[in-house]
């Protein structure tokens, strides 16, 4: 995973610092240990490998042994992994690799959730930007894990001319064919709309992806039914539990769901150390 050794290093830098004052006053010297990570509810794995890059970056020689793969469904009580080695170094990397995760399996099995919602239809989960800062890559791979699909990974792999972008632009018309003429012939256009208006003005100029933001399902009946197969249709806005199969049933094609990584609660995952 590209970046991951960089993220791992900074989350450990943060939080050891000049030195973990507990360990080494409590356990001093090099104690062999084992320790074993335990779901404590039931939850979607994602971020095993994360884990255990974690210890294998305070320490090569520690032994991390995965008892399930990520995508796994666990129960609580289940144990995911099971390590062995310096009982410091195993104390000094337990926090991070917990935080790390506990937000992926949150984030796998919330989108789990979504996607089981919208089964029986033709609409994909997408995520979108609203990641924590620094951990992009671990998030939208948790999403890929949970069942979703990811959408564009930041501002530099995919075009979404936005409200802001339009009112910037002179309108819809003119932001598409500035993009178009700016672009490769390879990359997509998606325009937001909130009124049927802007979606014929975003169809009539060329967009090859729609977003109807926060609009009423039977406003997202008609765009879909106006568009005709002629653009993707991405929903937005307004998107929980209670309400994404509603949507999905409107016909669009793709449902982004930025509570996919803005607001999954981190799985309750512990780390329990015995000396050997």
């Amino acid at each position: 995973m590209i970046g991951l050794d960089k993220v791992i290093e900074d989350a450990l830098r943060e939080d050891i610092h000049t030195g973990d004052i507990t360990t080494l006053a409590v356990v001093p010297g090099s104690r062999p240990a084992r320790a074993r990570l335990v779901a404590k509810e039931p939850m979607v794995l994602a971020g095993i490998a994360v884990a255990a890059r974690v210890f294998h970056l305070l320490d090569s020689t520690i032994r991390f042994t995965p008892r399930f793969e990520d995508g796994a469904r666990l129960s609580a009580g289940d144990l995911i992994a099971e390590l062995e080695g310096d009982s410091s170094l195993l104390l000094q990397g337990e926090r991070v690799a917990l935080n790390l995760i506990q937000r992926m399996c949150g984030t796998a099995t919330l989108t789990a959730r979504f996607v089981e919602a919208v089964r029986g239809t033709t609409t994909r989960i997408v995520d979108t930007r609203k990641t924590t800062p620094g951990l992009r890559v671990l998030e939208k791979y948790a999403v890929r894990v949970g069942g979703g699909i990811n959408h564009r990974t930041g501002l530099y792999d995919g075009v979404l001319i936005k409200e802001n972008h339009i009112a910037a632009a002179g309108g819809i018309t003119e932001a598409v064919r500035r993009a178009r003429a700016y672009i490769p012939h390879t990359m997509k256009i998606e325009v937001e709309t909130e009124t049927l208006a802007e979606v014929n003005e975003a169809l009539e100029a060329g967009a090859d992806i729609i977003m109807l933001d926060n609009m009423t399902r039977e406003t997202m009946r008609e765009a879909v039914a106006m568009i005709g197969g002629r653009a993707l249709v991405e929903a937005s806005g307004g998107v929980n539990l209670e309400t994404v199969r509603g949507i999905a049933e409107t016909g669009v094609d793709i449902i982004s769901v930025g509570a996919l990584t803005h607001s999954a609660r981190a799985m309750d995952i512990s780390m329990l150390l015995e000396a050997v």
